[in-house]
């Protein structure tokens, strides 16, 4: 197995394709092809499953990307170590975050990690279930996860960054008393809400099973973030994080939820398994969160 074979393949699952895969290393598409093709020969099994033009990991190309990301980061770590003695940091920090996650204070750790390190590159992608986060970590797949508490890991680091309570949204015109709102007051109106997955929607959905309210369900979405159009639209009411739900107070019905859902969100990682890079993003989380 060469560096260049581990490199190919997780540009292929990071882009979902050769023709991405092979833009963003700079190479042809037949080199990337090739490299591939003898990976799997060398390895036995197939790592993608080949779909139209797209590409999916197999189960064992999905067994493969935490070790193949966690090769990459300890490559990194000796040019991290190298270029240290110049002064610049470089290498690259791989976070996932819950989609509920409050995108303001995530944005804030990256921009502030990227201007005291511009030489470092930080990914971001989506946790989609928040329990598998801690799987994520073990796996190799990422150095952090952004999720809310609590986690488990004896071996793990938490870095609290917030609060999130999330609110009501109904439609413009809908009739509803000021100040909050309890459970079993909920107007039995149509909601968009989010598959189950999450451990805030499950929660969420349990509270309001448990106060005996059956509202009809207008669209149950993947897409998060189009549910507020959809509220404005007049299709439904949903549940959304506060800051969103304030920023739309002028357009729609807002109101806080009684007993309020607040969940605390944090920064989890491996202090042992980090690089250097890792390690400052992790000094700048704790830092800017006792300023």
């Amino acid at each position: 197995m060469e560096l260049r074979q581990i490199e190919y393949f997780l540009a292929v699952v990071e882009h979902g394709g050769i023709g991405g895969a092979s833009a963003a290393l700079g190479v042809t598409q037949p080199t990337v092809s090739q490299a591939l093709r003898a990976l799997e020969r060398e390895l036995g099994v197939p790592l993608f499953h080949r779909i139209g033009r797209g590409m999916v990991p197999s189960s064992a190309g999905r067994a493969l990307v935490g070790s193949s990301r966690q090769i990459m980061r300890d490559i990194a770590a000796v040019d991290d170590a190298l270029s240290a003695e110049g002064g610049e940091l470089t290498g690259r920090v791989d976070v996932l975050a819950s989609p509920f996650v409050s995108g303001g204070v995530v944005t804030d750790l990256i921009t502030t990690f990227r201007t005291e390190n511009p030489s470092a590159t930080v990914r971001l992608g989506e946790l989609r279930e928040e329990s598998q986060a801690m799987t994520m970590l073990e796996e190799g797949r990422c150095e952090f996860v952004i999720t809310h508490l609590p986690t488990v890991g004896d071996d793990l680091d938490v870095v609290v960054l917030g609060e999130q309570e999330f609110w009501l949204v109904y439609p413009p015109g809908t009739d509803l008393p000021p100040g909050p709102v309890g459970l079993a007051d909920l107007p039995l109106i149509p909601m968009i809400i989010v598959p189950r997955g999450g451990s805030v929607a499950e929660e969420i959905a349990s509270a309001i099973r448990e106060a005996g309210v059956r509202f009809p369900l207008a669209v149950v979405s993947d897409h998060r973030e189009e549910r507020i159009p959809m509220v404005l639209a007049g299709i439904g009411g949903t549940l959304a994080e506060r800051r969103v739900a304030e920023a739309v107070a002028d357009r729609a019905v807002v109101r806080p939820v009684n007993p309020r859902f607040a969940r605390t969100f944090a920064l989890v990682f491996d202090p042992g398994t980090l690089s250097l890079a890792g390690q400052a993003f992790a000094d700048i989380a704790r830092r800017v969160t006792t300023d």
